[in-house]
């Protein structure tokens, strides 16, 4: 790979070529759109470190997601290893912000919201599975090499995932059929 041995203009491809998929994969990881930018700048700061060193035994893509991943875990262990300070009129502002943005790409912002809020809900190693599978196209095997588990193991996340999904629609469906919304499926 050119980006490896220095190539600016074939570096500036590459993250081009894969910006998006890694900030799609990091909002759905951490729910934090505004922060998934500062997340991928990391991932991409990590990666082009160590870019020489990539041996090639998967796909960049796949190499670049896992980094991606361990980027939020180390997020979330120095987050835990420090104080929280109490809430703040920011904080509220901001969960207001990511309550709607990056959502609209869905049909329909109604759906998109309880879609998005639904993906949320599920167990983290089902959202992760799904999000890389279904959301973001990558086969099992490299959704398999990006979460560092066995492909049967993505299989199984994927389908409970879907399941939990498919129950939440019919319980919306259920709900608007009594004069509730209705969640229509895209």
């Amino acid at each position: 790979m050119a980006a490896g041995g220095g190539d600016r203009r074939a570096t500036e491809l590459f993250v081009e070529a894969t910006y998006e998929d890694v900030r799609r994969f990091l909002v759905h990881l951490t729910t934090d759109v505004p922060g998934a930018d500062d997340l991928a700048q990391e991932t991409y700061l990590r990666a082009l470190t160590s870019l020489s060193g990539f041996a090639g035994r998967s796909c960049a893509r796949t190499w670049l997601l896992a980094i991606a991943r361990r980027v939020v875990v180390d997020g979330i262990r120095r987050a835990a290893a420090r104080p929280r300070i109490a809430d703040t009129a920011d904080d509220w502002v901001g969960a207001a912000d990511r309550a709607g943005s990056g959502r609209l790409h869905l049909p329909g912002f109604d759906e998109s919201v309880a879609f998005m809020d639904a993906v949320e809900a599920l167990e983290p190693g089902r959202r992760q599975a799904f999000v890389l599978t279904r959301l973001l196209g990558l086969s099992y095997g490299e959704a398999a090499e990006v979460l560092g588990c066995p492909v049967g193991t993505i299989r199984s996340r994927v389908a409970r995932a879907r399941r939990e999904l498919a129950a939440v629609w019919l319980d919306e469906r259920a709900a608007g059929a009594e004069g509730g919304a209705v969640l229509v499926a895209a």
